[in-house]
């Protein structure tokens, strides 16, 4: 990776395009850090740090620290995460929508501007339900019905044109810089929490031989846990397929084996985001709550990010949401239809139906393992924070960081190399 970022450095165009994607990390991470009119940030700041708010600390990960300072950024990219999500589910099931998709550049631009549309909705939409967090919880600086409601207009106004600029920023990185826009300013927002995750790792060896322990097994399990993320984001199962010679005019065609290439891990980090956005909802409940007490309060806070049950149902969303994700990313009909109109065939398999059928069994198998692996990451660190009796519980929120942060830098590496190839590519006429 290093000897990449090295060689593109060394290209003047590449060149311009990271210091631009750099400067709008830097946009980006101010934008974090200023706060938001009428908001107490000390009083806000404790109580999201603190280790009995676990949704807030979970939000502020992957905001990069904007939630827990009232930041004109707090809502970060979620807002255009979610849309996104949503958009994707309605082309399933709305007809209108998937023929839209289908539409090549001109239907694409289409979808994109109704996914901006849903992305100020959901913003103003995020942005009343942190206001009234903060109107119940008094982190609000003004008194009086009429000065708190103006308060609020102005807060959630803010943050909804700060979604919408984060919005922007990422798609100007997609223009201008290098890699996916909205990825990279994901990807800053959490590695910007590495000094306060290095602080925690000294805070532990503070604590004697069994801190220093745990210290040492933190990290060797997190280098172990990025090596294998590595490989099985790279792991692929490749189908053989065999073309037919044919012949059109003077010219013969076909004749050649190539193969299908099929990511274990095809569906990325989305089962893990459908899955930790829907086990959201009863937690987020629960803090709006003001008598956790009652027995609906209870069964809320089974659902703790900390607890057993929590992983159990979070490792089965994430594999069923992975079937899910990639039967409406991967379709075994139209790949055999395709293949038997370009002349090819899977060997060993008649075409038509019975390659569908193929294709489909190796997709389900290679789906399950994708899904372990999705299921096995995300859940791991709840349990290792489980050690101690919760006094390393801050390592219980950082699977799906650890799976963001190693697959949008791979995304990147590749798109870096890419564009290095087609630039040193001399073509034909040399």
């Amino acid at each position: 990776m290093l000897e990449t970022l090295r060689n593109a450095w060394k290209v003047q165009d590449l060149r311009k395009k990271i210091l631009f994607t750099f400067f709008i990390i830097l946009i980006f991470r101010i934008g974090a850090v200023i706060p938001v009119p009428f908001i107490d940030v000390a009083a806000l700041k404790s109580s999201v740090s603190g280790a009995e708010n676990q949704l807030f600390s979970y939000l502020s990960i992957l905001t990069g620290g904007g939630l827990e300072y009232g930041a004109i950024f707090a809502m970060s990219v979620t807002p255009y995460i979610n849309s996104s999500i949503i958009m994707q589910l309605l082309a399933v099931a709305i007809p209108a929508l998937e023929r839209l998709s289908k539409e090549g550049e001109e239907g694409q631009k289409k979808i994109a501007q109704y996914t901006r549309y849903a992305t100020i909705i959901l913003g103003l939409i995020q942005g009343t339900a942190y206001f009234f967090y903060l109107k119940g919880s008094g982190f609000l600086t003004v008194a009086g019905a009429g000065a708190r409601w103006f308060a609020g207009f102005v807060i959630v106004l803010c943050l909804t044109a700060g979604s919408a600029l984060v919005m922007w920023l990422g798609e100007q990185i997609d223009v201008k810089g290098i890699g996916n826009g909205i990825s990279i300013l994901l990807f800053a927002g959490i590695i910007s929490r590495a000094p306060q995750a290095a602080a925690g790792l000294w805070a532990w060896i503070n604590m004697g031989t069994e801190g220093i322990i745990v210290a040492i097994v933190t990290v060797i399990v997190f280098l172990l846990i990025v090596a294998f993320i590595v490989w099985m984001t790279n792991a692929e199962r490749r189908i053989p397929v065999m073309y037919a010679k044919r012949v059109v005019g003077n010219k013969m065609y076909g004749g050649q084996n190539s193969h299908i290439p099929i990511k274990v891990n095809m569906s990325g980090v989305m089962p893990i985001i459908f899955a930790s956005s829907i086990l959201m909802i009863p937690t987020m409940i629960l803090s709006f709550m003001s008598d956790k007490t009652t027995s609906f309060a209870k069964i809320l806070n089974l659902f703790s990010v900390q607890g057993a049950f929590y992983a159990v149902i979070y490792f089965v969303m994430i594999i069923g949401f992975a079937y899910f994700y990639t039967t409406i990313q991967f379709n075994p009909v139209e790949m055999a239809n395709n293949l038997r109109r370009n002349g090819g065939s899977v060997p060993g398999i008649r075409p038509g139906k019975p390659t569908s059928d193929f294709i489909q069994k190796i997709l389900s198998r290679i789906t399950l393992m994708g899904a372990l692996f999705l299921s096995v990451i995300a859940i791991l660190p709840i349990f290792i924070g489980m050690i101690g009796d919760g006094r390393y519980s801050s390592i219980s929120i950082g699977g799906t960081s650890v799976l963001i942060l190693v697959g949008v830098a791979l995304d990147t590496v590749q798109n870096l190399e890419s564009q290095m190839m087609m630039r040193h590519y001399k073509g034909f006429l040399d």
